[in-house]
């Protein structure tokens, strides 16, 4: 009998090799970071022997609890 997966348990995954057009084949990749935005981060992956650019992901952070003091 197969047990159900979590809900939160493939929320976050990370490209170990894309496809890159300069070097014709898929390539291992390394992620930089470009932009700290109010609801998350923006991280650019780029290829490890050329460094072209082969896409971008939005990292959303959860929302924290806010407590408001009167």
């Amino acid at each position: 009998m197969m047990r159900q997966a979590t809900s939160g348990q493939f929320e976050d995954f990370r490209a170990s090799a894309l496809y890159c057009p300069r070097c014709r084949r898929a390539m291992p990749v390394r992620s930089r970071l470009l932009l700290v935005l109010p609801d998350g981060e923006l991280h650019e992956y780029l290829c490890q022997a050329c460094a072209t650019s082969l896409g971008t992901k939005t990292v959303r952070q959860k929302a924290q609890p806010r407590i408001y003091v009167p």
